[in-house]
């Protein structure tokens, strides 16, 4: 399977932004483990990250014409403002798994919007970086309708 795992702002800034709630695992170290994951599952798992709206909505547009069959994304502050990612994300139809290192639904009440929440498969929230491999597993497993 095709997996393609996105990034939004600030979480190039794992184990140095805020430990209390997202914990210090690097994002090195993150991204080491998703790549690993590919190996260890023999999927083709690839993985993006930008601070810039505009960037993420490209890569996601990407993804449907480069044959990915499911996203993880966490699209960190983005996921409470914006409608460009959720619309990107609603026009390519690939099952896509909403991913979030903290529980934004005990955290302040703006982190408990979610624009893209509506046009995704699954949400994981609150599981640390594990929700990424949740996240993974999930779509490995065939995600069914």
């Amino acid at each position: 399977m095709k997996i393609l795992v996105i990034n939004g702002p600030n979480l190039n800034m794992l184990g140095i932004r805020e430990p209390g709630h997202y914990g210090t695992e690097t994002f090195e170290a993150l991204c080491n483990r998703i790549a690993q994951k590919g190996v260890d599952t023999g999927n083709y798992i690839t993985q993006y990250q930008s601070n810039h709206e505009g960037d993420l909505v490209d890569k996601i547009q990407e993804a449907y014409f480069t044959g990915v069959e499911g996203i993880v994304i966490n699209p960190g502050a983005y996921t409470h403002t914006s409608i460009a990612l959720r619309d990107a994300v609603s026009a390519v139809r690939i099952p896509t798994v909403e991913v979030h290192i903290s529980d934004v639904n005990s955290r302040e009440d703006f982190r408990k919007v979610s624009y893209i929440r509506d046009v995704c498969v699954k949400t994981i929230s609150g599981h640390g970086t594990d929700g990424y491999m949740e996240a993974i597993d999930f779509l490995l497993e065939g995600y069914k309708k």
